[in-house]
């Protein structure tokens, strides 16, 4: 079962930006899909962005034009880039690997967005 550390959060103010990175214990490749989700207090869990193997990748309708979803397959990392942020994006953002009907989670990490 792999691994997904992620690490990078922390507080920004509004209108910055901020990277996260999913370091994989295993080869990405081997997952259908690599992304990230959130889940702000109070609210469900939610996608933001997935690449599949291909390098295809979806993201939700807040995170289209201003987060960037990308892999290093030498180090076995995702990242997120997220720029323009807003209070709204205030949640723990969670790394996922995705392969057949089976999902695995890192811990998550915190980024809170307030000035």
């Amino acid at each position: 079962q792999v691994q997904l550390v992620e690490s990078g959060g922390g507080l920004v103010q509004p209108g910055e930006f901020l990277t996260l990175s999913c370091a994989a214990s295993e080869n990405i490749f081997n997952y259908n899909h690599m992304g990230w989700y959130r889940q702000a207090p109070g609210k469900e869990r939610e996608l933001v962005a997935t690449m599949n193997v291909g390098g295809v990748t979806n993201y939700a309708d807040f995170a289209e034009g201003r987060f960037t979803i990308s892999r290093d397959g030498s180090t076995n990392t995702v990242y997120l880039r997220m720029g323009s942020l807003k209070p709204e994006g205030t949640a723990v953002y969670y790394c996922n690997a995705h392969l057949l009907s089976r999902f695995y989670w890192g811990q998550g990490t915190r980024v809170t967005v307030s000035s």
